[in-house]
């Protein structure tokens, strides 16, 4: 065997074997498995490319399983696939041998039955076209038609075609190879590069899901930064995120000038990475001054300002997710979040910080303080690196001042002890402003200290305030 398995799957393996041996059908283990083995990374999924029917191979290889595993047969598209239920999870997938060819307006392409060779050269890349026979008279036996190896060796990304076909045929692709550099650390091969650069328009007819699909493996790649500059470089990040190519530049006015905010950005988003592998910090991340551009000012004696981009940023971020088709959940309400909150830290930093402002930040970020720091700390992307550390030095004493009000007066996961039901049902009110406004209050009073965080002080300060506005309660 040319690559090296556990145990577990190479009775996998084995029992593929034994089910094409018994079909007579020529099969092979192809494609992510057989180039993450030779690299040494962790993987639970493995495809199949057999000559002939892959429906019937899969079912007879299911039966060798006990419990047998429910097979999933796609007989539309040729494929097969079932989960073992092992620790981790494993996919199974089977798919006959094929030759495709494409349309100029689809990336969906017309098959027809081909050999292994033809399937080899249908896929993306050289180190994804590496093949592992398992017929009984080369068993483990490594087939690489196109280099794949050596180029796993160098670290290159390659197409095994002309990389203008590749990428004409399959514009997704074009993200695909950046991903894997992002992902790998590998190298695009300048040929290749190139045929990007000719077809970034092509991406247009890839769907919405697909290429929020390719962003989000790039932002969880170990450094996100490499796939984003790629992407922006490559003119795709121009086409399918251009808020975040606004970012991109500097200028300079009466010997002002200000940083470019585009790589800062990345930056930031690798010291997060560095920190956290939490998709939805990373997202806010990318977007925390995804308002810059909108906000950008000269002040003539000052210099160039951003007033308000986390407040203009958080109203963006809803827009962002609609655009790229992100959950509108709770996921984008944390992302929001961050990107309102993102400087309101760096303000408790000064001295004579009131214990009402540490209290609202914490009411503010919930149970999402930590997050929030997190991103604040890597925003620190100075190249001063005593500045850093007088910053750094500086979130450490907010932290520790979070800690001992938050000990004292549980702000954290608070919730204001009197409801908008209470108030509507003591004062006979509906639905209406002045509810609002005397919850409001409440939170004010409790936050700011001016009353006792206890459910009696904030009910009788409710019925003062109601009083204050010619509202009395109902009995």
């Amino acid at each position: 065997m040319d690559i090296c398995c556990t145990p577990e799957e190479m009775a996998l393996l084995q029992k593929v074997a034994a089910g094409a041996r018994s079909l007579q059908r020529e099969t092979y283990l192809v494609g992510g498995f057989v180039r993450d083995k030779l690299m040494g990374r962790p993987t639970t999924d493995l495809d199949f490319v057999c000559i002939g029917d892959a429906l019937e191979l899969a079912t007879q290889v299911a039966i060798q399983f006990k419990p047998k595993p429910k097979v999933d047969l796609f007989k539309t598209f040729g494929t097969a696939h079932f989960q073992l239920k092992t620790e981790p999870v494993t996919d199974v997938e089977f798919v006959g041998a094929r030759k495709e060819s494409y349309q100029h307006s689809s990336r969906n392409p017309m098959v027809a039955p081909g050999s292994l060779q033809d399937d080899q050269e249908r896929r993306d890349f050289t180190i994804n076209a590496l093949a592992i026979s398992l017929q009984e008279h080369n068993f483990g036996k490594l087939i690489d038609p196109f280099g794949g190896l050596k180029d796993l060796d160098k670290g290159i990304i390659r197409t095994p075609q002309d990389p203008d076909k590749t990428f004409s045929d399959d514009p997704l692709r074009m993200m695909r190879a950046i991903r894997f550099a992002a992902q790998l650390g590998f190298e695009i091969e300048e040929n290749t590069w190139e045929g990007i650069v000719r077809n970034v328009k092509r991406i247009d007819i890839i769907s919405q899901e697909r290429i929020t699909d390719e962003l989000t493996k790039i932002l969880l790649a170990p450094k996100p930064s490499i796939g984003f500059d790629l992407l922006y470089k490559a003119g795709l990040l121009k086409l399918i995120f251009p808020q975040v190519v606004e970012l991109a530049g500097t200028e300079y006015k009466d010997g002002h000038g200000h940083k470019d905010n585009f790589y800062h950005t990345l930056q930031v988003l690798d010291n997060v990475a560095q920190k956290s592998t939490d998709l939805w910090l990373r997202w806010a991340a990318l977007l925390h001054d995804i308002a810059k551009p909108a906000t950008k000012r000269f002040e003539k004696g000052h210099g160039w300002t951003f007033h308000g981009h986390e407040v203009v940023g958080g109203r963006m971020v809803p827009k962002i997710f609609t655009k790229l088709k992100l959950p509108l959940h709770e996921k984008m309400r944390f992302v929001k979040k961050l990107v309102e909150l993102h400087l309101r830290p760096i303000g408790l930093t000064k001295e004579n910080i009131t214990d009402s402002a540490i209290r609202r930040l914490l009411f503010d970020a919930g149970e999402d303080f930590d997050s929030l720091m997190l991103l604040c700390e890597a925003d620190i992307t100075s190249k001063n690196q005593s500045k850093v550390k007088r910053y750094l030095d500086n979130f450490i004493l907010v932290r520790q001042r979070c800690k001992e009000v938050e000990e004292k007066d549980h702000f954290r996961t608070w919730q204001p002890p009197i409801s908008g039901e209470l108030i509507m049902e003591t004062f006979g009110l509906s639905p209406s402003k002045p509810v609002g406004l005397i919850k409001d209050a409440i939170k004010d009073a409790l936050l700011d200290g001016v009353i006792a965080n206890s459910y009696e002080a904030a009910f009788q300060f409710m019925l003062e305030k109601a009083a204050s506005m010619g509202i009395h309660p109902k009995n």
